[in-house]
């Protein structure tokens, strides 16, 4: 068996048509790049573009997916607000949500990269694959049931989710979220279940900001299945690796879940615009091999990667090549251009104490 890779060139066409105004253009503010819509095709492709030049493309099993069907779909989104996303989208597109525009067709597009995400899951789960990454545009980990934000207008990994436990490929699930804004959207869709852990690692602070607190942890059935790290600013490389040894693999054991699926945003690394993190490729490929560890120890390695955010067009394209080495165990290595100037920049020994300190207090507090 090998690592699959779930992709499709029309993943790549998804825009936001006239509606991707992110900021207020005009004045003394210059229109941006792709109608001003950050979550850019442009580090996804590279990132494709990337491994096969330096041949790791070789070593994958290259997949791609049907569009998630109706039925699918309707495990997590609501009738009323699938209708209206087809209607919008076959009238030349719009927004339902906060920043989440989509040009016409962006509704297939959408269901396309659900589509990956679920084949991933779908795959690995029957032992056809050992492991899986799928490049899914638009993201989802922001999508709340009836409520499209954050450039995320379908829910991949939820979907995903509810299609393996529907279908009797697994009972328990793991979903652990790096992506440095919360995953709100993950953390709404299963916060009353007990089948579902969910754990988001985000920047305090950041998107979304009315979500993402130490003391939301689920409700009813799900009451301590849903965990949040909201880091401070400026973690660096051993931060989020004291996080993941410290926090997120004693609880994913403790779950025991048939299956772990990484929500992978790309977002927490130093050159990305959109956030404050310090991360590196490096920090990805470690914490992809504890995750691949981890899945090995307690779901026969079973373990799904889906893209989520990240907005560096050259730096994300390593951060995924970094992923994919350490799932796939390939020799094929893309050296990190920055790697030089980002360990220089990582927080010197007294801020790393205090970091860990701080994780240390919130899993105390959490009771962990």
């Amino acid at each position: 068996m090998a690592t699959g890779f779930f992709w499709d060139e029309k993943t790549f066409w998804h825009a936001g048509g006239n509606y991707a105004m992110t900021l207020p253009l005009g004045g003394l503010v210059q229109p941006l790049a792709a109608g001003g819509l950050p979550e850019s095709p442009e580090t996804k492709r590279r990132f494709k573009n990337l491994i096969d030049v330096t041949g790791l493309s070789a070593e994958l099993d290259m997949r791609s997916a049907a569009p998630a069907s109706r039925e699918e779909l309707l495990r997590i989104h609501p009738a009323a607000y699938l209708d209206q996303f087809k209607a919008t989208s076959d009238t030349g597109g719009g927004e339902l949500g906060h920043h989440a525009p989509f040009a016409s067709g962006g509704y297939e597009i959408a269901t396309l990269s659900a589509g990956l995400a679920t084949q991933a899951v779908r795959d690995v789960l029957r032992g056809d694959l050992t492991n899986a990454y799928s490049l899914s545009r638009p993201p989802g980990h922001h999508c709340e049931p009836d409520k499209p934000m954050g450039f995320c207008l379908l829910a991949n990994i939820a979907i995903a989710v509810e299609a393996a436990l529907a279908e009797g490929r697994a009972k328990r699930i793991v979903i652990l979220d790096w992506d440095v804004h919360h995953g709100n959207g993950s953390q709404a869709c299963f916060y009353d279940r007990d089948d579902v852990l969910t754990i988001s690692l985000h920047q305090e602070g950041n998107y979304p900001l009315d979500s993402g607190h130490l003391a939301e942890r689920g409700a009813g059935a799900g009451e301590g299945f849903n965990l949040n790290l909201p880091l401070p600013a400026g973690l660096g490389h051993e931060g989020y690796l004291h996080a993941i040894d410290h926090v997120v693999i004693p609880q994913i054991t403790a779950f025991a879940p048939d299956l772990i699926i990484v929500a992978c945003g790309y977002d927490c690394a130093a050159p990305d615009p959109l956030a404050s993190m310090q991360a590196m490729a490096a920090t990805f490929r470690a914490m992809t091999e504890r995750m691949k560890a981890t899945a090995e120890d307690v779901c026969d390695g079973k373990l799904v990667v889906v893209h989520e955010g990240g907005y560096s067009e050259v730096y994300v394209p390593f951060c995924g090549h970094a992923v994919l080495e350490a799932m796939s165990e390939s020799s094929v290595h893309a050296p990190d251009p920055l790697e030089r100037n980002l360990k220089a920049r990582q927080p010197n020994a007294r801020m790393l104490a205090f970091q860990k300190q701080l994780i240390d207090d919130m899993a105390t507090e959490l009771g962990i």
